[in-house]
């Protein structure tokens, strides 16, 4: 029997595609509109951990997901934390949604108003067409509009004094490759660097984010921070071509290698992101018929490592909290959701915020 309540995910990201994957392990009909197209290109790396995923999702969703990250190479199918591209992640997420027959998903549809009453909630989309059901689910990010308009008292996630670079860069695949994930300090930078799976070729990957606090002005230029609001990223082609130099220079000096040559070869390729990063401290998760997941609802500096398991325990309890809801129960099946994620995620963001205000006052 089809469960009595449909719910709109705004929000096709993984946070989105985790949220439509639990509902619909619980039953519920989800309609997913994102406003991006299918391929959404990211060079973020992270580590997935595949029991507490079989658990949110189910084993044989959970299985399609990770597809893309553990086809490569067999042993990572036996580990417990999967080290992924973001990239292939979404490609798994993405079809293991494609074969959920309770999941409808819907790319290029921007949602550009979101609205609720004591019956439904609804989210209007940029070609004028409204979606309604007894719930909406906002998944959609640091900038949220699900959030800025659910709760217009606290809308905007706050720039953190810092950036992070990212980029994956190849080198030899007969170098020396760490086998873990590495934390490095010199200069007054903090780097994460993280190897991929082999995929057979002559080159291996190395993934690695850059923490910088000392390029805000730039970022100011660009109109990326305006106000203490992160507007968006810099991509490979916004960045100044004496910045690559500046970067290069300093990689050589502050880190050692493996790391300064996958971080070089990114930059020579140009294929580098730039990242302000953001900070948001829930005050509410829900609001009515409305809640909020993943970024939308807390967003914490990626040093602490658990943003991805932290939405990840959001797609579990709002589902749970919704599986045996009635349309009319909603809110306060939502309620309970709150109850039981508001403190975790305040704490996480607050513990990350000790760090960034340090590290953006040193630099």
């Amino acid at each position: 029997m089809p469960h009595p309540l449909p719910a709109i995910v705004i929000g096709g990201s993984l946070a989105g595609l985790m949220t439509g994957l639990a509902l619909a392990r619980a039953g519920i009909r989800v309609t997913l509109l994102e406003r991006a197209p299918a391929d959404r290109p990211n060079g973020a790396a992270l580590a997935v951990d595949r029991a507490q995923l079989a658990r949110a999702i189910g084993r044989e969703a959970a299985r399609r997901a990770l597809a893309p990250a553990t086809g490569r190479d067999p042993r990572t199918a036996r580990n417990g934390s999967v080290p992924a591209l973001w990239r292939d992640l979404h490609t798994g997420f993405r079809d293991a949604a494609a074969c959920e027959p309770l999941i409808e998903l819907r790319h290029n549809t921007p949602v550009v108003a979101v609205r609720q009453n004591a019956d439904s909630a609804w989210a209007t989309t940029g070609d004028g067409d409204t979606i309604t059901a007894p719930v909406l689910i906002g998944a959609d990010g640091h900038r949220s509009l699900v959030r800025s308009s659910t709760f217009p008292e606290h809308p905007d996630a706050a720039f953190a004094g810092y950036t992070l670079w990212l980029g994956i860069g190849e080198i030899p695949a007969r170098s020396g490759v760490p086998d873990n994930l590495a934390i490095l300090a010199a200069d007054g930078y903090y780097l994460l660097g993280y190897p991929l799976p082999p995929d057979g070729s002559a080159v291996r990957r190395l993934g690695w984010a850059w923490y910088d606090a000392t390029r805000n002005e730039m970022l100011r230029r660009k109109g990326s921070v305006r106000d203490h609001v992160v507007h968006h990223s810099l991509s490979a082609g916004d960045i100044p071509d004496s910045i690559y130099d500046e970067l290069a220079a300093e990689a050589a000096r502050a880190w050692p290698r493996p790391w300064s040559t996958a971080i070089r070869d990114s930059l020579h390729r140009r294929d580098v992101t730039c990242t302000p990063i953001t900070e948001y401290v829930p005050e509410r998760l829900a609001r009515g018929r409305v809640a909020l997941v993943g970024d939308a609802a807390h967003v914490p500096t990626p040093m602490t490592g658990m943003g991805f398991p932290t939405s990840l325990d959001d797609a579990t309890a709002i589902a749970r909290a919704l599986a045996d809801a009635a349309p009319e129960s909603v809110e306060k099946a939502l309620l309970t959701y709150e109850d039981q994620r508001l403190a975790a995620a305040q704490r996480l963001v607050r513990s990350g915020q000790h760090f960034s205000r340090s590290f953006a006052i040193a630099g």
